[in-house]
């Protein structure tokens, strides 16, 4: 299906028809807008992370962030760039506690003066939605992945993300599969591809001490290829099919690793095909690592091997970034970042025997193919990908809502 995404919609409106809650008198009302942004949790991720990005471009902007969560560690990020943190219990999925949000939400929207209510993800957004309505604010979302929905039931659920007066979509991908499954007017929709912060992301502003510190952390070996998995250790990341590629490589004299926390069970699961497949000398895990861009120059391949779709791919973004060749799988959001032989690799999802050969492949770059590929890879997300343009493009939303933009 094609479908156009407009860049300008319609006037802004106000959703539902409860009785508003008045704001200040113009006397009393703080200067600059205001935004509320809701999110379950603020530990690390890239919900996150964009969370705190935007906080700051709205702080340097002249505008007022606020974001409401159960807390976590990246609270004080928004505390640093000028934002307020609000803790509520955001991260619960209990109907009750969901109703209850709703009231509370009502009391920080009136306490802090917001404009716009901006739901992140779908338990919450439900009680920011409501809040909302309850007291006249602009109501905005972010779909960020391709929600599963296989009851009817399911489906409502997540049709919470459907219904912001201005949807945002982190990729391509996204905006399609929104517009397909949950009917939206294509005019609400507003694609902006999750950001690289490029003084962070950035191969020449990493000293060689912070690299030999994690080499020597991580006990790497002189001269032994890194392949890395920068991901979450769950089964749609694809750890099995890394693993099972690396025993069809069939070579020893390599590091891989596998660096993110892990949930329930699953990481036994990859550890005992590790095992089977005699790659217990190769593969080790690393929960955290608190210098990503140093840890993306030990790394000789990054791969980003998900058997779902998924909605963006920070990691590869980021490690195209770096300079790194990077291989991914080729769907969701993925084929938007990498163009493939150009500055990286796609393969099919699920495809160990396929992902075997562009490891070869790659591992098998000489330097001045590889500086090349660096070339183009950094070239490509500083122009479509960056941290400046998704919050640009964010305020521009803002602005398009309150009757300031186009």
């Amino acid at each position: 299906m094609a479908v156009s995404f407009r860049s300008s919609g319609d006037p802004p409106f106000r959703n539902g028809a409860e009785p508003s809650i008045a704001r200040p008198d113009a006397e009393t009302r703080r200067h600059g807008p205001a935004v509320l942004q809701i999110l379950p949790r603020l530990d690390q991720g890239g919900v996150e992370r964009g969370t705190v990005e935007v906080a700051a471009a709205l702080t340097e902007a002249g505008w007022r962030a606020v974001v409401a969560s159960a807390g976590g560690r990246l609270v004080h990020e928004i505390e640093r760039v000028g934002g307020r943190h609000v803790t509520l219990p955001l991260a619960s999925k209990n109907p009750a506690i969901i109703m209850a949000n709703v009231q509370r939400l009502v009391s920080v929207i009136v306490r802090e003066d917001i404009d716009i209510v901006h739901a992140r993800s779908r338990a919450p957004a439900w009680s920011a939605m409501l809040a909302a309505r309850r007291t006249s604010r602009h109501f905005v979302t972010t779909f960020h992945g391709a929600y599963s929905a296989r009851s009817a039931l399911k489906r409502r659920y997540n049709s919470v993300m459907a219904r912001g007066e201005r949807v945002i979509a982190i990729s391509r991908f996204i905006a399609v599969h929104a517009a397909e499954r949950y009917a939206i007017a294509p005019d609400r929709i507003r694609v902006i591809e999750r950001g690289v912060d490029l003084d962070l992301f950035n191969p020449d502003r990493v000293a060689a001490p912070r690299i030999i510190q994690l080499a020597k952390a991580w006990r790497l070996d002189d001269g032994k290829p890194v392949v890395m998995m920068p991901a979450r250790v769950t089964e749609l990341k694809g750890h099995l099919v890394l693993v099972d590629a690396l025993a069809r490589l069939g070579r020893q004299d390599l590091h891989c690793l596998f660096i993110g926390a892990g949930r329930g069970g699953y990481r036994k699961v990859v550890e005992r095909r590790i095992a089977e497949r005699g790659l217990t000398g190769v593969c080790r895990f690393i929960d955290h690592c608190a210098d990503m861009p140093a840890a993306y120059m030990l790394a000789d391949v990054v791969v980003s091997a998900s058997i779902r779709p998924e909605g963006f791919g920070r990691v590869i973004a980021e490690g195209l970034a770096m300079g790194r060749p990077v291989i991914a799988t080729d769907h969701g959001g993925a084929g938007e970042v990498v163009e493939h032989c150009v500055t990286g690799w796609l393969v099919p999802p699920g495809d160990a025997q396929a992902l075997a050969l562009t490891l070869r492949e790659a591992l098998a770059l000489d330097p001045g193919q590889r500086h090349a590929l660096a070339d183009r890879a950094i070239a490509a997300i500083g122009g479509r990908f960056s941290r400046a343009l998704m919050t640009r493009r964010t305020i521009a939303v803002y602005e398009e809502v309150l009757g300031h933009g186009p």
